[in-house]
């Protein structure tokens, strides 16, 4: 396994969803409902693939073997600001949340709040992975031993058991095949 090379992957599924994200905003933009149905399961696939299946596997083992072998600029620079915009993500997807609740119980000026979050969401998103897959991931499979590589496909490895075994890749997969066709037949 490449664990390098599952991240890239796993991001063009994150991609997938993102461009879900926009067509709904667009659709609220252009009088459409919420359809709070997709936009909770966008929730669910970020906080569950993209946060915690994805960005788990960078926080706990790329980001953290780069800092420990790249050295404090790498930590202190680059890694920071990767982990801020993660938690800046996971911002954007708790404001996302609330402005649901609050246009379920009436509140129709929060649709704005909606597109304002989605949208900043999946603009930050966009720039983040191709920040981690053209110089992040570049720089790591350049400058890290060969054997911290091995080790962080070891340890890669070890996760994506532990979820396929839950059959975290499956669910999410199929969810981002299901927003994508609900979406194609809403937009059409």
């Amino acid at each position: 396994m490449n664990a390098i090379q599952l991240m890239i992957d796993e991001h063009k599924v994150i991609k997938r969803v993102l461009t879900v994200t926009r067509k709904l905003c667009i659709g609220i933009l252009n009088g459409s409902p919420v359809h709070f149905d997709a936009f909770r399961d966008i929730i669910d696939f970020v906080r569950n693939y993209a946060d915690k299946h994805h960005h788990g596997k960078e926080e706990d083992v790329l980001f953290k073997k780069m800092s420990e072998e790249l050295g404090e600029k790498m930590a202190n620079v680059t890694i920071f600001g990767m982990l801020a915009e993660h938690e800046l993500g996971r911002l954007f997807i708790l404001n996302l949340e609330n402005a649901l609740e609050k246009v379920k119980n009436g509140d129709q000026d929060a649709k704005v709040d909606i597109i304002a979050n989605a949208i900043a969401y999946s603009d930050l998103l966009h720039r983040h992975i191709d920040k981690e897959d053209h110089a992040i991931y570049m720089y790591a499979q350049n400058k890290l031993s060969k054997e911290s590589l091995e080790r962080i496909d070891e340890k890669c490895r070890e996760l994506e058991n532990e979820a396929y075994n839950k059959k975290i890749q499956e669910k999410y997969l199929r969810l981002a095949n299901k927003l994508e066709n609900q979406t194609g037949q809403i937009y059409q």
